[in-house]
């Protein structure tokens, strides 16, 4: 059975060249770790980049120029065969990129302390090259901290957001390959039931069947974190099923698992019209897209925590409500 160590090991000989060596020793590994076609896709305003030189210039080089002393905080490390494809291996890092807040950063003023931008990153890895990233991370998290909130009041809480409760994210070494087609079951179980929006069970009858009753769902800045089926139903995905109509089939890239954990991403994910309400927009006779990463941790035969990456600037910008460029205008408009 495949151990995909050597796949890990690629990524995390990327992944030293983070902290004081970044700006001589990063740009020269990269280069040197992806393949000649390699793609990188993040979230707005940054959207697909190619080539390491232009995931360097346009994302890693201002970010590092933003956040000295950068460096990398990871809750959960693992690594699978994507479900939809025998192309290659995925290895998956999430957690907080740290550093100190001294030069501004998408229009962002700096604080001078510490911060934390949280990511969750994708890559697939084939003939031994890095050929294509999805790293999604929350701008919107980091502003927040930032003191600079560009949202309505969120419907949940606001945290720097922790791993996992189990302190079991980080798999350096090989997994019991039957744990994680467990855990990709379950989600498998549990999309197939988000996915129909129409459900003769109430929401929180229809969440049971796939979630610890103390689950725990830490979503993006905007939207905030929840505790318990109930709550979770009550603060997120009740409001969020209510507020969008004409939601598209679930597209995923990528879905895979290693051991207890596993998630997905797309790009989009699913597109939905926004009917009004949502995070105190404006309704909107355009589809909008949603571009998102889900990472999950199964407890026995049920989820019992999912963190959630959306592109929520993408998606209001769609809408015609670009925060970015508003917040460095200074005006405040939620």
């Amino acid at each position: 059975m495949p151990d995909y160590q050597s796949e890990k090991n690629i990524v995390l000989a990327l992944y030293d060249e983070t902290g004081a060596s970044w700006l001589n020793a990063f740009p020269r590994r990269l280069r040197s770790s992806v393949s000649s076609d390699y793609v990188w896709r993040g979230y707005h305003p940054f959207g697909e980049l190619k080539g390491a030189d232009e995931v360097i210039e346009k994302f890693w080089h201002p970010l590092q120029n933003s956040l000295s002393s950068l460096t990398r905080r990871m809750d959960i490390f693992m690594a699978g065969k994507n479900m939809f494809a025998e192309d290659g291996v995925w290895v998956c890092s999430m957690g907080h990129l740290m550093g100190l807040f001294d030069k501004p950063w998408l229009g962002i003023s700096p604080t001078s302390k510490m911060t934390m931008l949280r990511y969750c990153e994708f890559s697939r890895i084939e003939n031994g090259k890095i050929c294509e990233t999805a790293m999604y991370f929350d701008i919107p998290h980091l502003m927040m901290q930032a003191g600079q909130n560009p949202f309505a009041p969120q419907t949940a809480a606001h945290f720097v957001q922790p791993g996992p409760l189990t302190h079991s994210g980080l798999m350096m070494t090989p997994q019991n390959p039957a744990e994680g087609e467990k855990t990709l079951e379950v989600i498998n179980r549990m999309v197939t039931d988000l996915g129909q929006w129409q459900n003769e069970l109430s929401l929180e009858d229809e969440l049971a069947q796939t979630w610890h009753d103390d689950m725990i769902w830490w979503g993006p800045a905007g939207i905030g974190s929840t505790y318990t089926i109930e709550r979770y139903a009550k603060q997120h995905s009740a409001p969020f099923r209510a507020a969008f109509t004409d939601r598209s089939k679930t597209n995923h890239i990528c879905r895979m698992a290693e051991g207890e954990f596993g998630g997905f991403f797309g790009w989009p994910n699913f597109t939905a019209k926004h009917t009004g309400g949502f995070m105190g927009l404006p309704s909107s006779d355009k589809k909008a897209e949603f571009r998102v990463i889900d990472i999950y941790r199964r407890n026995g035969d049920k989820l019992a925590e999912n963190w959630v990456f959306i592109d929520l600037l993408h998606m209001m910008k769609q809408m015609g409500v670009d925060v970015l460029d508003r917040n460095s205008s200074n005006i405040s408009y939620l």
